[in-house]
C-alpha cells in the first residue's frame, strides 16, 4: 500500500486516490467492492500510520524526508526534516520541486525512494497476514453487534493472563521451515549437511500457522491487547529473553524452539527406523497408565485424517515471562492447537482439567491434543494428554 501511494503521488502531483481504487488494485477486492460493508482500506491506512510512525521514531530518527499519510486522507505528503527536533515545514509537492536544478531534484526523490523502501521492509513481510486477519474482521464486525464482538468470555481472562501483565506486548512467533528448491520445480526441507545456504529459501509458512495468527489477532483484539508478530527465522534470543512468547509451530520448522526451554513431558522427535522412519511424532516421555509412548498422526499416502498437537505453557528464558507452544505435527495440527485455545468451550474444558478458576491457579502445563482432519481442515479436537505444573 504504501509503495502503490508513493509511486501514485510523486507520479501524480495534486491528484487525489480514492478508496474504491485502493482497495481494487492494492487489495484485489472486486469491481463491486463497497466501502461501507469493507473497511479494509481505513483500516489498513490506519496501521499504516502506526508503522510509519513507530519508523521515524526508531531507526528513521535521522531520516531527511518525512513521508506521512494525513488522516481523512489517501495521499502522501513530505516534509523535508530540519534540526535535531525534526521541526517540520510545510508539507512540499509529492514532486518535490525546491529547486529548479535537476539534479538536486532527483537526489530528493532517491531520497524519499529510499525512506520509502525502508519503510516498507518493516511492513512488508507482514502483508499477507494482515490482509487476513483485517479481512476476518471485517467479516466479524458485519456479523456481530458490537458489544458481542467485543465482549471477552471468562475462560479468554483465566487462561491468557499471563499474556495481559507484561511491560511489553507479547510476541506471536510463528514457523517458517528452511527449504531448498523452486516452488514451480519442487521444494524439500534444508539439509545442512548436504545444501548450500546460498540456495536456502526461508519465507514460507503453512497456511495453518497464517490462519492462526489470524485466530490469535481476533482474540488479542478482544482482550484489548495488542501482540508483535514475527517469522522465526527472523526471531532472536535477545528478543526471547525478556518478553512474554507465543510459538507458533512445531521446533521442526519453528527452529528458535530448538534453541529455548521448551516441553520436558511431550517432546517432537522423528522417528528413528520402522517403515515410517523420518516421520514427526510427539514422544511421551513418562507415559501414564493407558496413555500411549508416541502420539503420531495416520501415514502421508493417504489423504490427513488425523493429527496431533501441543498445547503447553512453561517459563521463559525469564522465569518471570511466560511461553505458549501451540504446534501440531502438521500445519493443520498446528492450526488446531492454536483453535483449540482460541475457542471458549475447548479453553473452557482445559481450564477445568486444569482445575484453574482464578488466574493466579494457572500453572505451566504441558498438553496433548487428538485432532480429527478432514479435505485438509481441523474438524474436532480431544485433549488425550494432560501434565499439570510442569516446572
Amino acid at each position: 500500500m504504501l509503495h502503490y501511494l508513493a509511486l501514485h503521488a510523486l507520479e501524480h502531483p495534486g491528484v487525489s486516490i480514492k478508496e474504491y481504487q485502493i482497495a481494487t488494485e492494492v487489495f484485489g477486492r472486486p469491481a463491486d467492492f463497497d466501502p461501507h460493508l469493507d473497511a479494509t482500506v481505513r483500516v489498513q491506512a490506519g496501521r499504516l500510520r502506526s508503522k510509519l510512525a513507530e519508523y521515524y521514531s526508531n531507526i528513521g530518527h535521522d531520516d531527511p524526508i518525512l513521508v506521512e499519510l494525513p488522516k481523512g486522507s489517501y495521499t502522501l505528503s513530505f516534509h523535508p526534516r530540519s534540526g535535531e527536533n525534526a521541526i517540520r515545514s510545510a508539507p512540499l509537492s509529492p514532486a518535490l520541486v525546491l529547486q529548479d536544478e535537476f539534479g538536486k531534484q532527483q537526489t530528493i526523490r532517491k531520497l524519499i525512494l529510499v525512506n520509502i523502501l525502508l519503510s516498507v521492509l518493516l511492513i512488508g513481510s507482514m502483508a499477507a497476514i494482515i490482509g487476513l486477519v483485517t479481512a476476518r474482521k471485517s467479516r466479524q464486525a458485519a456479523l456481530l453487534p458490537v458489544a458481542l464482538a467485543e465482549a471477552a468470555p471468562p475462560a479468554y481472562q483465566l487462561f491468557w493472563q499471563p499474556f495481559l501483565t507484561g511491560p511489553e506486548e507479547p510476541w506471536v512467533v510463528f514457523s517458517n521451515a528452511a527449504f531448498v528448491g523452486r516452488p514451480e520445480t519442487g521444494m524439500r526441507y534444508f539439509n545442512r549437511s548436504t545444501d548450500s545456504p546460498e540456495h536456502l529459501l526461508d519465507h514460507y509458512t503453512g497456511v495453518g500457522e497464517v490462519l492462526a495468527v489470524s485466530n490469535l489477532d481476533r482474540v488479542f483484539d478482544i482482550l484489548k491487547r495488542k501482540t508483535r508478530i514475527k517469522r522465526g527465522s527472523l526471531f532472536t534470543l535477545d528478543e526471547a529473553k525478556n518478553n512474554d512468547l507465543i510459538f507458533v509451530g512445531s521446533p521442526a520448522e519453528n527452529l528458535t524452539l530448538n534453541e529455548i526451554p521448551s516441553t520436558r513431558e511431550f517432546v517432537f522427535q522423528r522417528l528413528g527406523s520402522g517403515p515410517r522412519k523420518g516421520d514427526l511424532g510427539i514422544f511421551n516421555v513418562h507415559p501414564k497408565a493407558g496413555e500411549a509412548s508416541a502420539f503420531l498422526p495416520n501415514p502421508q499416502s493417504p489423504p490427513l485424517e488425523e493429527d496431533y498437537a501441543i498445547v503447553a505453557l512453561i517459563h521463559g528464558l525469564n522465569p518471570a515471562r511466560s511461553t505458549l507452544i501451540l504446534a501440531g505435527t502438521s500445519t493443520i495440527g498446528t492450526q488446531a492447537a492454536v483453535e483449540f485455545v482460541c475457542q471458549a468451550n475447548s479453553l473452557q474444558e482445559l481450564l477445568h482439567q486444569l482445575d484453574v478458576s482464578n488466574p493466579s491457579d494457572l500453572k505451566p502445563f504441558e498438553a496433548v491434543i487428538h485432532v480429527k482432519v478432514a479435505r485438509g481442515v481441523p474438524v474436532g479436537t480431544e485433549l488425550v494428554a494432560l501434565r499439570k505444573s510442569v516446572l
